[in-house]
C-alpha cells in the first residue's frame, strides 16, 4: 500500500479522497491555490503546500507544480478526484516518469478516452452502438457541411479533447451550423486547449445512463450497475440516482457484460463510467467514456455498498478487486442533488460568504460538502456547494427524504439551487420516473 497519497484537487472531492485515505491508514498531502488557504481539506490532511495562485491554470491545473509538491512531501502516489487533471495523460505521465503511482487508468488509456472521436472508434470495434457522425474532426466548415448532409439533422457538434456541455451545440437547420461551428471551437479551444470539433446525430429528449466499473491488474473487470442522469441544464447534471426507473434486469446484465468487454478490450484499469444515451424506442448509443471518479459516484455506494474511492486506491497499488461480479447487490434506490451557489432563477453564479450552513441528516441521508459557517465560496472554481445523496428502500422513499431534507435545509450569505430541486422533486413526471434531457426545458 501507499505510504502517502497527495491529493490533486479541492473542496468536497478531496475530502472525499482524504476520508478513504483516514480509514486504509495512508497520510495525506492536500495541494491548495492561495484562495484555499483556509479551506478544510487542507485543515484535515496531513501536510499542506501551496500550488500557486487562485486562477485554475496557475495552481490546480499546473502539472509541474504537482509533481513537485509530491516529490517535496515524499508523496508516492497522485489521487485527482474528478475535473480539474483526473483525466490527465500528461500528469499520468509525469507521475510515471518520476517513480508517483497516478490514481487512475494508464496514460494511453487516458490519451484514448479523451479523445472522444477514438474512443467511439475503439467501442465500436468493441460491439457498442454509437450514433452516426463523424469518425474524424472535420478541419474546415465546407468538410464539416457536407458531413452534416450525410448525417441528417438535427445534429450536435462537440469538442473531441472534453465533455461537460463545453465546446458543444445543437445544429437543427444547415443555415445554422457555420455560427454554431465557430461558437463550438473558439469555446473548445479556451475550454481545453483544443478546438477540435466533430459531429453527431442528435436525438431528441432521450435517457442519459451510465454504468460504473472497477477493473484491476489482474484482469478482473466488473460493474456496479447503472445511474440514470437525465435531469439536466446545458448538458450538466443536476439530479442523478440509481437505479435508474427504466432498465430492466435482464437490460442492466446485457449492458454490464457489453461494458465491462469494452473496458477489457482497450485495457483499461481503475474507475471508471461508460455513458449512454437511449432513445424512445429504447435503444442504446454510445456517448463517452469517463476515464475517472464521477461526482454522482455516492449514489452507486449507497445502493451497492461498495466504497469506490478504497477501491481505486487498492487496484493503483496493485491489490485485486475486494469482490467479484455475483457479489454486488443492489439494494433499495438511491438519489443526488448537486446544490450550486447559483441564482435560482438564473443560474447565475452567486460566490461569497457562507453565513449560515445547516442541511439537516437523518435516516438514509449522506452529505458530501466542503462548505461551513463563514467559509467563502470563491468565484474562481466549480460552483459546488454540497451533494445531497438521498437512499431508501425505494424510489418513493429516497425522494421524500430529500424533500424533507431540502426543506430544512438554512444555507444564508449565497444564493443556491435548493429551489430548483425542490421543484423537480415535486413535478408529477419526476416523480412518476418520466425522464429525458428535455425535462430542464420543459
Amino acid at each position: 500500500m501507499f505510504k502517502k497519497i497527495l491529493i490533486a484537487n479541492r473542496g468536497e472531492i478531496a475530502l472525499r479522497v482524504l476520508y478513504a485515505c483516514r480509514e486504509l491508514g495512508i497520510p495525506t498531502v492536500a495541494v491548495h491555490s492561495e484562495a484555499d488557504e483556509h479551506s478544510l481539506h487542507v485543515r484535515f490532511a496531513d501536510e499542506g503546500i501551496c500550488i500557486g495562485p487562485p486562477r485554475p491554470i496557475e495552481s490546480y491545473l499546473n502539472v509541474p507544480a504537482i509533481i513537485a509538491a509530491a516529490e517535496v512531501t515524499g508523496a508516492d502516489a497522485i489521487h485527482p478526484g474528478y475535473g480539474f487533471l483526473s483525466e490527465s495523460g500528461y500528469l499520468g505521465e509525469a507521475a510515471e516518469a518520476c517513480g508517483i503511482t497516478f490514481i487512475g487508468p494508464p496514460p494511453s488509456v487516458l490519451r484514448l478516452i479523451g479523445n472522444k472521436t477514438e474512443a467511439r472508434r475503439a467501442m465500436k470495434q468493441a460491439g457498442l452502438a454509437v450514433l452516426p457522425g463523424t469518425e474524424e474532426a472535420p478541419e474546415t466548415l465546407s468538410l464539416a457541411l457536407k458531413a452534416a448532409r450525410k448525417i441528417g439533422y438535427p445534429l450536435i457538434l462537440k469538442a473531441t479533447a472534453g465533455g461537460g456541455g463545453r465546446g458543444m451545440r445543437i445544429v437543427r437547420q444547415p443555415e445554422e451550423l457555420e455560427n454554431c461551428w465557430k461558437t463550438a471551437k473558439q469555446e473548445a479551444a479556451v475550454a481545453f486547449g483544443d478546438g477540435s470539433i466533430y459531429l453527431e446525430k442528435y436525438i431528441e429528449a432521450p435517457r442519459h445512463i451510465e454504468f460504473q466499473i472497477l477493473a484491476d491488474h489482474h484482469g478482473k473487470v466488473v460493474h456496479l450497475g447503472e445511474r440514470e442522469c437525465s435531469i439536466q441544464r446545458r448538458h450538466q447534471k443536476l439530479v442523478e440516482e440509481c437505479p435508474s426507473t427504466v432498465l430492466t434486469e435482464r437490460q442492466r446484465r446485457k449492458l454490464g457484460r457489453l461494458v465491462t468487454s469494452a473496458a477489457a478490450s482497450v485495457g483499461y484499469r481503475n474507475a471508471g463510467t461508460f455513458e449512454f444515451l437511449m432513445d424512445d424506442q429504447g435503444q442504446f448509443f454510445f456517448l463517452e467514456a469517463n476515464a475517472r471518479l464521477q461526482v454522482e459516484h455516492p449514489v452507486t455506494e449507497m445502493v451497492t455498498g461498495v466504497d469506490i474511492v478504497k477501491e481505486q486506491i487498492s487496484i493503483a497499488a496493485g491489490q485485486r478487486l475486494s469482490f467479484q461480479q455475483k457479489d454486488v447487490d443492489w439494494r433499495g434506490h438511491a438519489l443526488e442533488c448537486r446544490i450550486n451557489a447559483e441564482c435560482p432563477d438564473t443560474f447565475r453564479p452567486s460566490p461569497g460568504v457562507v453565513r449560515v450552513f445547516n442541511i439537516p441528516g437523518g435516516p438514509g441521508i449522506r452529505l458530501d460538502t466542503a462548505v461551513h459557517p463563514d467559509c467563502t465560496i470563491p468565484p474562481y472554481y466549480d460552483s459546488l456547494v454540497a451533494k445531497v445523496i438521498a437512499h431508501g428502500s425505494d424510489r418513493a422513499e429516497a425522494v421524500s427524504r430529500m424533500q424533507r431534507t431540502l426543506r430544512m435545509t438554512v444555507i444564508e450569505g449565497i444564493k443556491t439551487t435548493v429551489p430548483v430541486h425542490l421543484k423537480i422533486l415535486a413535478d408529477p413526471e419526476f416523480k412518476n420516473g418520466e425522464l429525458s434531457t428535455a425535462f430542464m426545458d420543459r
